[in-house]
């Protein structure tokens, strides 16, 4: 991605073949990296894309890639600010603030803050978009259905993967304004989201020859090529959450309140509550929402990655998108299990700590991740205590329900 930041500022163009003969990377990484994509009419042009590069230019053309990471580290706060005010919709304070702040200095997110790729500014991107769309529902005017409709209109530009994400937010956005008889708004935000759409199937025709950057990659962008590989891919739903070396469970076990989020609201609708309290409507909205979205990327990222998890990534880096928003409904969960959830944040800041420190000293001992801490050795032990949690949490809350009926 630098080097096509860097092809940016220098050239002003995203041919390649100069960066690499003058070796630009020798900086940034070590060894020597070599092209990915082919040859486009005589030009080298690579995946991810031109959208993320085009952002990155102006702080990187300003403090080089330590702009850049500061840049991406305020986009990520911003996305958790966001989240903030998506979980104040589900649940009142100190649960609201205190469920995203232990979110946000999760293990995951501290280790991808300052990443330079396009989940940090996805996250930020979801959980903005996620917060409009909601407020055009309570209240559709036209700054905010075209605030919304813009932020939706970014994420294909971010990366192609992030389409199934705005696909869910255009829909709701659709479907909010033309309950509430926005015509003119509905059009508008409608054209706010095609037209950069267009933009972008006709950029990427021309410089990678294809409808996504990745037609310039020899090969299946994805990894599989029948339904038999993308169904063996199902176990990743398990592991992407309980690997005891990258499972997110395992570095962020303040996640399994997100988990627990959907018995909460599959309750809700069991026990018709929107019924007999109106208020409770909103609720049901949003969590919905909320999980159609946490859903759409965990689709992606079990079946569609490529590569689950790289050798030299931290964990977390395919559900990072929605890290905000799974937020959002972490605190809801925190309300209705205080305890468990203090525990669960403790041993979440504890990692976060961890990483930290190891980042620090990086003695061998202490080196994240592939040193003895944070869990000793124990993170199979984590793994399954998490597992128990979620487990315990469903039947408790299932017990409470029948003995209140």
């Amino acid at each position: 991605m630098l080097l096509i930041v860097e092809s940016i500022v220098s050239d002003g163009d995203v041919d390649l073949r100069d960066e690499y003969r003058a070796l630009q990377y020798d900086a940034w990484t070590e060894g020597e990296l070599a092209p990915v994509a082919g040859l486009t009419q005589g030009r080298l042009h690579e995946p991810p894309g031109v959208g993320l590069a085009l952002l990155l230019a102006a702080p990187y053309a300003v403090a080089g890639p330590v702009g850049v990471e500061l840049f991406l580290a305020g986009l990520l706060a911003l996305g958790f600010v966001a989240a903030a005010a998506l979980a104040r919709r589900l649940v009142a304070d100190p649960w609201a603030t205190g469920g995203v702040l232990v979110a946000g200095l999760s293990a995951p997110a501290v280790g991808w803050s300052t990443a330079i790729a396009s989940e940090p500014v996805a996250a930020a991107t979801i959980a903005g978009a996620a917060l409009y769309t909601l407020r055009v529902r309570d209240e559709p005017t036209f700054r905010r259905a075209t605030t919304a409709a813009l932020l939706i209109a970014l994420l294909p530009w971010l990366s192609i993967k992030y389409v199934p994400l705005a696909v869910v937010c255009a829909l709701a956005l659709a479907r909010w304004l033309r309950r509430r008889r926005r015509g003119l708004t509905a059009f508008a935000a409608l054209e706010v989201v095609l037209v950069p759409a267009v933009v972008l199937l006709t950029v990427n025709e021309r410089l990678y020859g294809g409808l996504t950057p990745y037609a310039a990659v020899p090969g299946d962008p994805t990894g599989a090529s029948s339904v038999a590989d993308f169904a063996g891919r199902s176990e990743r739903l398990v592991t992407l959450f309980l690997d005891p070396d990258w499972g997110i469970l395992v570095w962020a076990p303040f996640g399994v309140l997100a988990l627990f989020a959907l018995e909460l609201l599959a309750r809700s609708v069991r026990e018709r509550l929107s019924v007999a309290l109106p208020s409770v409507v909103d609720q049901q909205v949003t969590s919905g929402f909320l999980v159609a979205l946490c859903a759409a990327q965990l689709a992606v990222a079990a079946f569609l990655s490529p590569l689950f998890e790289d050798a030299g990534g931290f964990p977390g880096r395919e559900l990072l998108p929605v890290l905000p928003v799974a937020a959002a409904l972490a605190a809801w969960g925190l309300r209705h299990a205080p305890r468990a959830g203090a525990a669960l944040g403790a041993l979440t800041i504890a990692a976060s700590l961890w990483l930290l420190v190891g980042a620090r000293v990086g003695d061998g001992e202490l080196a994240p991740p592939s040193g003895p801490l944070p869990w000793g050795g124990a993170e199979a032990v984590v793994a399954a205590l998490a597992a128990a949690t979620v487990v315990f949490l469903l039947v408790r809350d299932l017990w409470d329900e029948r003995a209140l009926r």
